[in-house]
Order: structure tokens, then C-alpha cells, then sequence
């Protein structure tokens, strides 16, 4: 892009230059001028706030690659908050993760630019309802998705995420000498991890709202219409959408798969924006839909943030004690060793097909 471009000044054209390159496939030039302005703005606020910006891997291409300073997915992000010097952390995603940035960095002040970016998986369970699945399977580990609320996680033995499940179920299995855990929220986690091991799993019956719309239909006709593309998905999908898919996985190792592979056409079966901005990254990979977006997600835009860093609002806090609970099972998880590879749900060779206890 050159100085000047799109009636942009010569200092904004050159700063967002290398922000263009990534999202000009996403972005109209109409858009651009006013975003470019917010992208710049809003870098200067976060030097004079001392702040970060997390970006999940489902915010739009403007915010991911204009604003970001943590990109990635939630956990990711919340340990890169940890480890940073900032006094300021803004959660570009949703409110749950914002509270897991609360428990890791007590310390920070944590804003979210829109309270109401919330999450379906996050608004399925609450401590209480942990505490009576305790009461009704004493004795036995609660391994709980990183996609709660801290009340939850105060709850919880060990987190996990989709990239770590299988092995925070064994790990938890072994550690309580027990041949079976509570794994909740998310029941398709749960079904496609009980597809992988031979630990039992009991499951609560909470959904994403973006995954569980995809269908193994939904993949055939993409194979149809795109016979040579690559089918990747997330395993917040149900069954058959990962038993058809030629690759399953959590986001970030979708976004292994495709840097290291490149493929000519790949689809991924999974919130939209992340196709987007992997796009940023590897331009000659052409990426199909589908795309179902997330609504919560969607809430937070550059407008916002800019806002949030002006107005120093909405902060996020999270009680004393909860934080001290909350924080031992996300710290449990994060002390396990990662996995040697990236971690993927092989549902064609899977090991056995169990039905998991659905509470």
C-alpha cells in the first residue's frame, strides 16, 4: 500500500501498511480508511495505558492482526497475559476468557470492551450445579473446559482445553486411581475424547452454539462441491461431523496443520474469522467456507476497544477466594507437560466407540 492510500495520511498509511497486506482479501477499501484510523489510535492508547491487547483466534482479521499484541486461543492467551509486564490486559474474546486472565494475573487490571460477549458453553453450568454432580459422583475427578466461568472452575479439579483433553482425562484417571471422570461442559468434547481413550467419561450437555450447527451432511456436500479440498474441524462439532473430516483438532492445531502443510484448498469446519486470519498468514492457501459465526464473539470490534482503552472500561474482576480455587485447576493443567505433537481426535481409527453417561 502506498503512503497515502485511500485518502489515509502518509503516517497511518505506513503504520497499517503490513496490517493491509493481511486483511485486504477480508477488508474493503471502503472499510479500510476508518479502520486503519482505529488500528492507529488504538496502538497509541496501549503504549499510554501500558497495555496488551489478547486476540482469540475469532476476532475479525482487523482486530487480530491490527491489534493484537497475544494472538491465539483462549488459554494461550491467558498464559502470554501472565507472563507479560503490562499493567492492562483487554480480552479481545469473550467474558469467560477475560475471567481466566483475572485468575493467572490477580495482580493486572483486566477490561472486556462489551459485557455482553458472553459464550453458550460458558452459560451452560454453574458451581452449583458442579457441586451436586460432585454430590452424586463422589470420589471422582472434575475435569472442566477452559470455556467456563471462574465460579466453575472454582469448582474443578484440573481445566483443560480441546487441544489437552484426552490428556488431562488419563492424567486425572490416574492421579485419582479411578477408570472414570466428569468431563464438562461441552457433551461433544466429551463424546469425541471418550472416542479416544478407554477412560470413562461422564458428560453434561453443553453446546457451542457456532460448533453444534455443523452436520455430517454438511460435510459431504463440501466433499462434492470441493472434491481436492482438505476438511479440518474443531471437536466442540458433534460425531459425525469429525468421523468425516480428514483432520480434527482445537484451533490452534488447525492453524499447525494448515502453516506446515499448506494445502491448495482446505476448509475449516469451525468459527469463520479463524479461516480468515490464517489467511493473513499463508495468502496462497485458498480457504472455502462454511461460516457460522459467533454472535458473542462478534460483539467486540475495533470501535469498542478503542473505547475500552479510552474509558478504561468494563473491568473484569473475580472474588479473592474463587480466584485462590479457580487457580489451582487452571495451574494444574498448565504444570502438565504438552503434548509431543499436536493434539488431534483420530475418529476413523479411533480406539473404541463408547457411549459416554450423559447427566
Amino acid at each position: 500500500m502506498a503512503d497515502g492510500m485511500f485518502g489515509l495520511s502518509e503516517r497511518t498509511a505506513r503504520e497499517t501498511a503490513p496490517v493491509w497486506e493481511k486483511v485486504k482479501d477480508h477488508v474493503t477499501p471502503i472499510e479500510w480508511p476508518s479502520q486503519a484510523e482505529l488500528i492507529v489510535e488504538i496502538n497509541r492508547l496501549k503504549k499510554e495505558r501500558d497495555a496488551v491487547i489478547l486476540a482469540h483466534n475469532y476476532m475479525t482479521p482487523e482486530i487480530f492482526h491490527g491489534v493484537g499484541d497475544y494472538v491465539g486461543d483462549s488459554l494461550g492467551l491467558a498464559k502470554e497475559a501472565a507472563r507479560s509486564n503490562a499493567k492492562v490486559i483487554v480480552q479481545a474474546g469473550v467474558h469467560f476468557m477475560a475471567e481466566t486472565s483475572k485468575i493467572l494475573s490477580p495482580d493486572k487490571t483486566v477490561l472486556i470492551p462489551d459485557l455482553k460477549a458472553g459464550c453458550s458453553l460458558a452459560e451452560a453450568i454453574t458451581g452449583a450445579d458442579v457441586r451436586l454432580i460432585k454430590q452424586r459422583y463422589p470420589g471422582l475427578p472434575v475435569v472442566t473446559y477452559v470455556n467456563t466461568t471462574a465460579d466453575v472452575k472454582a469448582e474443578t479439579d484440573i481445566c483443560c482445553t480441546s487441544a489437552n483433553a484426552v490428556q488431562v482425562v488419563e492424567w486425572a484417571a490416574k492421579e485419582w486411581g479411578v477408570d472414570k471422570v466428569i468431563l464438562i461442559p461441552d457433551e461433544f468434547l466429551a463424546r469425541n475424547v471418550a472416542a479416544q481413550t478407554n477412560i470413562g467419561i461422564i458428560a453434561w450437555k453443553g453446546r457451542c452454539i457456532v460448533h453444534e450447527r455443523f452436520t455430517g451432511a454438511d460435510i459431504a456436500e463440501m466433499r462434492a462441491a470441493y472434491p481436492g479440498a482438505e476438511i479440518l474441524a474443531h471437536p466442540e462439532c458433534p460425531e459425525d461431523v469429525l468421523s468425516a473430516a480428514d483432520f480434527a483438532g482445537s484451533t490452534a492445531a488447525m492453524t499447525d496443520y494448515v502453516m506446515a502443510k499448506k494445502p491448495k484448498q482446505v476448509v475449516l469446519i469451525t468459527e469463520c474469522s479463524m479461516a480468515s486470519n490464517i489467511k493473513g498468514d499463508v495468502p496462497e492457501v485458498n480457504f472455502i467456507g462454511p461460516c457460522n459465526m459467533c454472535p458473542y464473539m462478534k460483539r467486540i470490534t475495533l470501535e469498542n476497544i478503542r473505547d475500552c482503552l479510552l474509558n478504561m472500561e468494563y473491568e473484569v474482576t473475580v472474588p479473592e477466594e474463587m480466584i485462590a480455587k479457580a487457580a489451582l485447576a487452571v495451574q494444574r493443567m498448565i504444570d502438565l507437560p504438552p503434548p509431543a505433537v499436536p493434539a488431534r481426535y483420530d475418529m476413523v481409527k479411533a480406539k473404541h466407540h463408547v457411549a459416554v453417561e450423559l447427566i
